[in-house]
């Protein structure tokens, strides 16, 4: 799933990237509210992480600029001020869900898949292309019933393809998100990883396609 953050903490913000990125998602990270509408122009994300406490817009003002333009996207509150007045405000303003500092990774993890679960009007958000299945709850997948044992660079080629079914994804878009703590990393370990999950898949009614010059993408076959 791949989250915006809107934090000016650069500690916290880091921590939350790291965390996140940990377990299994795509964290884009801004530190001025002024910079979020531009970034949701940009990319679909699943859920908005917002600090209240912005720098050039406040987390109030981002709130209810985009509730007003009808935008829907899920939106977890962060902020320092835990009191009820707080809370009761922040929810009536358009906010899903509320996370008072400091607080643990579990806990707004669980709360980011409560309410992208909501969003998605689905009791369990699993993600799927044919016999191929992802649950980002236990971040685990599975072929026709069977978990599937996979790398950790595996996971992640499979986790991002299959999060945009349909949608190729280029060489170095895999690259990034594949390898992006490995600086080292040459484009090329993409064509070898995406041959071992081909490996991984065969026999099954899925498969990686190459689109050449454009991409990978999964498709039934």
């Amino acid at each position: 799933m791949h989250i915006l953050l809107a934090e000016d903490e650069p500690e916290l913000a880091n921590w939350l990237c790291r965390a996140l990125h940990q377990n299994g998602y795509q964290v884009d990270w801004v530190d001025d509210g002024r910079l979020v509408e531009n970034s949701l122009r940009q990319v679909k994300y699943d859920a908005l992480i917002l600090d209240l406490g912005l720098p050039g817009m406040d987390g109030h003002t981002v709130l209810a600029r985009l509730r007003r333009s009808d935008e829907r996207l899920p939106v977890l509150i962060l902020t320092a001020q835990d009191s009820v007045a707080e809370r009761v405000s922040t929810l009536k303003g358009g906010a899903d869900d509320f996370v008072a500092k400091p607080f643990s990774i579990d806990e707004l993890e669980a709360r980011l898949i409560a309410l992208i679960r909501r969003s998605r009007g689905s009791e369990h958000p699993r993600m799927a292309c044919g016999p191929l299945v992802y649950d980002p709850v236990t971040r685990h997948f599975s072929l026709s019933g069977q978990n599937l044992n996979l790398s950790k660079r595996e996971h992640a080629l499979l986790r991002a393809l299959i999060q945009h079914p349909g949608e190729p994804l280029t060489k170095q878009e895999i690259h990034d998100r594949v390898f992006q703590d490995e600086i080292d990393a040459l484009p090329e370990a993409v064509e070898v990883l995406v041959y071992r999950v081909r490996k991984r898949l065969e026999g099954s009614a899925v498969q990686v396609v190459t689109l050449r010059g454009i991409g990978y993408l999964l498709e039934l076959h």
